[in-house]
């Protein structure tokens, strides 16, 4: 375990939350790790401070009576819209869902816990790291895709999105949800693009997003696979891509 996984796994190490695993590589690693040491003794310290009583404080039971006994707050009654104003709302947001792809839906998922989005997270470090990002470099599609044979019980799908703005680099094997799979590498000017794909028996499914450490992960199901985006670039510019590969060959991507 490298110091950049470590120190995405600190706190839920701290707070007991990792699973026996990860729990074990993160003490070994900080077992030889000063640095890393010293970053989990500072937020244990912390964690400490934060917990001790004299920081919490009750209401003075006086307070407590004169907010039992004060009157209820009045809500003002909200006016009615008048029929043209609702009729101009409901026309703006016609046009507004017919100018989108009704096929494409997006939803956020931050509050939603998926241990996808941190392995995800972990792994895009990782590959970040020199001479780790990528096991065959070529922008050409036929050279990569056939790199994977071989290495993987499946055939990952693999595009050149030079012309949308997303130039292939190449691609590496890299191990998600306790299984390896294919990552292809794109490049958005001078941001990484990291797309992980492996075999899904679960029902196709729309792309969520999640923000995970600074990173947008985009993630979703289709044709029997799962997909895994993931960068710094902004969300506008991940999505962009997400659109540009699920896009049949010769469809223009929506923009």
């Amino acid at each position: 375990m490298t110091c950049d996984d470590t120190r995405l796994l600190l706190h839920a190490y701290l707070d007991d939350e990792l699973d026996a695993a990860n729990s074990a590589a993160v003490a070994s690693h900080m077992r030889g790790c000063t640095g890393c040491t010293a970053r989990y003794d500072a937020y244990a310290t912390l964690h400490k401070a934060l917990s001790q009583p004299v920081l919490y404080h009750r209401a003075p039971d006086a307070l407590r009576q004169r907010l039992a006994a004060a009157p209820a707050a009045s809500v003002p009654k909200p006016r009615s819209r008048a029929p043209l104003a609702w009729a101009m709302a409901a026309g703006f947001i016609g046009a507004q869902l017919l100018s989108s792809p009704a096929w494409f839906h997006w939803w956020r998922s931050s509050e939603m816990a998926d241990p996808i989005v941190a392995q995800a997270v972990s792994a895009h470090v990782r590959s970040l790291q020199q001479q780790h990002l990528m096991d065959v470099v070529s922008t050409d599609q036929h050279t990569v895709k056939p790199w994977f044979e071989g290495k993987l019980d499946f055939s990952p799908r693999v595009k050149d999105l030079a012309s949308e703005g997303f130039p292939l680099l190449g691609g590496r094997l890299d191990a998600i949800d306790g299984r390896s799979v294919a990552a292809l590498v794109y490049k958005r000017r001078l941001h990484v693009i990291n797309l992980s794909q492996w075999p899904d028996e679960g029902s196709a499914s729309g792309p969520a997003i999640a923000r995970e450490h600074g990173f947008t992960v985009i993630r979703w199901r289709a044709d029997g696979m799962r997909f895994v985006a993931i960068s710094d670039v902004n969300e506008g510019d991940l999505r962009q891509f997400v659109l540009a590969f699920q896009n049949e060959p010769g469809v223009p991507a929506a923009r």
